[in-house]
């Protein structure tokens, strides 16, 4: 990454990543397979050990910063931060406003994702099928599962960024979705918005402690059993269509932490039925088009990331 237009490049995946990542169905982890930096990603964050700090001891910093791959990690995560601080408003405003319109766009991009992902198989056999199964019957189970009404503590904070961050770097799962599951996504949206450094600066060292973490379980299992893994991802994608299904009918809402009423527990229904179960407009046409705009932009992007593989 020598030039100013590969580092521009990878700050536009780096918000591509954030903007995903604020949505509750769509993984930045995806983003980052389907452009090309995924393995690169993993490796960088698994570099960051303790051995760094001898390098830094004996060979200087510079020694140290190629060491972690400094300069891919400060452009991606700059990008990362700079749309989730600039577009959490904007997704916040269009996931109340214009639901059916921008899920159906996330619904085609997500279909496209399964696609390429399952692309990178090397062959499909039994085990590649089982496991994919699997991820389809785990990720549904996910979407299904009702929200908790969690406390707002710090620890609890802390704990929620451990786990999200696992998700938000894994394709097919979605962090802000586990974040809604363990009833902390209206706090952290909430604290973006607001500007709160103490409530982001918690969650952000949770965020740390899980990617280093997971990083390592990732590369692993990507270097000893490749195909299972991208059969256990493409399953996990396919699964978590039912989350992003544009046209659902609200169950019951709940009050979050900022006195604002918001869905709580929603089932999908038909487009054809939507209108008159919910009184909304089902948008059908623009939604069919913005879907077909998700997935037309999945292979765009693979364009972009130079059609490298993934992995």
């Amino acid at each position: 990454m020598n030039s100013i237009t590969d580092r521009l490049l990878l700050f536009l995946k780096g918000m591509a990543m954030g903007a995903a990542d604020v949505v509750p169905g769509v993984s930045g982890g995806t983003i980052a397979f389907i452009t090309g930096i995924y393995e690169t990603l993993l490796n960088s964050i698994k570099s960051i050990q303790p051995g760094v700090l001898k390098t830094l001891k004996d060979d200087g910093l510079a020694a140290a910063w190629q060491q972690i791959n400094g300069s891919f990690l400060l452009t991606l995560f700059a990008g990362i931060a700079v749309s989730i601080l600039s577009l959490a408003k904007i997704i916040e405003h269009l996931l109340t406003s214009y639901p059916v319109l921008l899920w159906a766009f996330f619904f085609g991009l997500i279909i496209a994702s399964a696609i390429y992902i399952g692309r990178q198989l090397s062959h499909w056999d039994t085990k590649s099928i089982i496991t994919l199964v699997a991820g389809v019957i785990i990720a549904y189970l996910i979407t299904i599962a009702n929200p908790t009404q969690a406390p707002d503590s710090l620890p609890f904070v802390f704990f929620a960024g451990c786990i999200a961050i696992c998700a938000m770097i894994l394709p097919g799962i979605s962090g802000s979705f586990i974040l809604l599951l363990l009833g902390m996504y209206s706090t952290i949206l909430g604290a973006v918005n607001d500007r709160d450094i103490v409530t982001l600066g918690i969650f952000m060292m949770g965020c740390g402690i899980g990617l280093l973490s997971f990083s390592h379980v990732l590369s692993w299992l990507f270097k000893s059993y490749r195909n299972l893994t991208l059969a256990f991802l493409t399953g996990l994608m396919i699964g978590s269509l039912n989350k992003v299904w544009p046209w659902k009918e609200t169950i019951s809402t709940r009050v979050n932490s900022h006195g604002e009423t918001e869905p709580f527990l929603q089932q999908n229904v038909s487009p054809f039925h939507y209108t008159s179960i919910t009184g909304d407009e089902s948008y059908l046409l623009g939604a069919i088009a913005l879907l077909f705009a998700g997935f037309t932009l999945v292979f765009l992007l693979e364009r972009l990331g130079g059609n490298k593989p993934a992995i």
